[in-house]
Parts: C-alpha cells; structure tokens; sequence
C-alpha cells in the first residue's frame, strides 16, 4: 500500500511539473527564462522517473551514477541541438 501512495504522489508530483512547462511556454517570457525554466523541469522529471520508475534509488550507487552520466549528456545534446536551432 506503501507503493501505491509514493507512486500516486510522483504521479502528482510529474503532471503538475508538465502542466507548469506547458503555462511557461505559453506565458509570454523571454526565449532564454523560459528555456531554462523548461530545461530544468525536464531535468527534475527525468531524474524522478529515474529514480522511482526505474528503481535507481535502490540500486547500488555507481549504477546511479553511470544512468546519471547519460542524463547529463542527453541534457546537453538538447541545449546543443536548442541553440543550433535558432
């Protein structure tokens, strides 16, 4: 029953995240406040999905740590790939 809640409440935690990115886009900001408002709630998404989803919370650490390399270099092929855009 312990699991339903924390996944109900990451669930929550996730679709208010999303909602969020969606009123940024459209509230009018600068290109640069609103990226990096979106950007870092893609990151805290992905880290949660990560680590609650894809139970890397009980995973021995250097198995965290190497998930968390390719996060941080899919974050930065999507800045890249943003920048080379405009």
């Amino acid at each position: 029953m312990t699991r339903l809640k924390l996944y109900t409440a990451i669930y929550g935690v996730l679709f208010v995240s999303a909602t969020v990115q969606v009123l940024v886009e459209g509230a009018g900001l600068a290109y640069g406040r609103a990226l990096a408002i979106i950007l870092a709630l893609s990151f805290l998404k992905a880290a949660i999905v990560a680590a609650y989803y894809q139970h890397l919370r009980w995973e021995p650490r250097s198995i965290t740590y190497l998930v968390g390399m390719g996060l941080l270099a899919a974050l930065a092929l999507t800045v890249a790939a943003t920048y080379s855009i405009t």
